[in-house]
């Protein structure tokens, strides 16, 4: 399996902002991580990269402990994107993608033809092709967050790791990456990670949800099978409903703007 996690927790000072989190994944897997604000989404993402030790348990990839490889070792299995990358305005799209390449690179070494077929497919796969001269800031939201998936999809990797790749977009722009996020997915083989506030986006894009509260899993499962559980009610502490919108569709949730008491069970 490309990726998985087991007992996995990690503490930030006295507070517990991860505690026993599992995971396993399929080769071409969306897993949604959904949750309310502080659940731990984040954290989980970060602990999977490695970028932050946990105090428990351990992630692989492909059965090596994330814990003992380097940095440019998980960067060629693995990219993480996260919730607001940053990169100079005046930085080109191409210049962004190709920097996918470092792991591969390093220092000292020239960008190859292989280098070259990977950032013209990272280009080709997230419809940038044409934008490639353009600069970040003459970009849209959506072309922009779409530059950064090409960026990590240049390493080759083949885990995608995605903290809200949607937050600040307009809903034409979330729709886009969304089904880009899927397009990698089927037609790539892209194991994908990906934390995300919206339900109905989590339902409709994921083959399988993870659902965070306080640190802790409280679901893990098929989109059905939570819409069944009453969790996504309790967990977000609002009236609700799931329905079913045509025949062998996801659920879709209808939130009701009147919230429960935050103070109940």
């Amino acid at each position: 399996m490309p990726l998985t996690c087991s007992h996995l927790s990690v503490s930030y000072g006295r507070r517990r902002a991860l505690s026993g989190f599992s995971l396993s994944m399929e080769k071409g897997e969306i897993r949604a991580l959904i949750g309310p604000n502080g659940s731990g989404k984040s954290t989980a993402l970060q602990a999977l990269a490695g970028l932050i030790a946990s105090s428990e348990g351990r992630a692989e990839i492909e059965g090596v402990s994330v814990a003992s490889m380097s940095r440019r070792a998980i960067a060629k299995k693995l990219a993480f994107l996260p919730q607001q990358p940053v990169a100079p305005d005046e930085m080109t799209v191409a210049q962004l993608v190709r920097q996918g390449r470092f792991p591969h690179v390093g220092l000292f070494r020239s960008y190859g033809r292989k280098d070259e077929e990977a950032i013209a497919w990272a280009l080709e796969s997230t419809g940038l092709t044409g934008l490639a001269g353009r600069t970040l800031q003459e970009l849209s939201g959506g072309e922009r967050q779409r530059a950064w998936i090409s960026a990590a999809l240049a390493q080759e990797a083949a885990i995608l790791l995605l903290d809200e790749p949607t937050s600040f977009l307009d809903i034409g722009y979330q729709v886009e990456v969304l089904d880009l996020v899927h397009r990698l997915s089927r037609e790539r083989g892209v194991t994908i990670v990906m934390a995300i506030h919206d339900i109905n986006q989590a339902i409709a894009v994921s083959d399988r949800i993870s659902l965070l509260e306080k640190g802790e899993l409280r679901f893990d499962g098929a989109p059905k099978a939570l819409s069944e559980s009453g969790l996504v009610e309790k967990t977000f502490r609002v009236k609700g409903t799931f329905v079913e919108v045509a025949p062998g569709k996801p659920p879709h949730f209808d939130v009701e703007l009147t919230k429960l008491n935050r103070s109940g069970p």
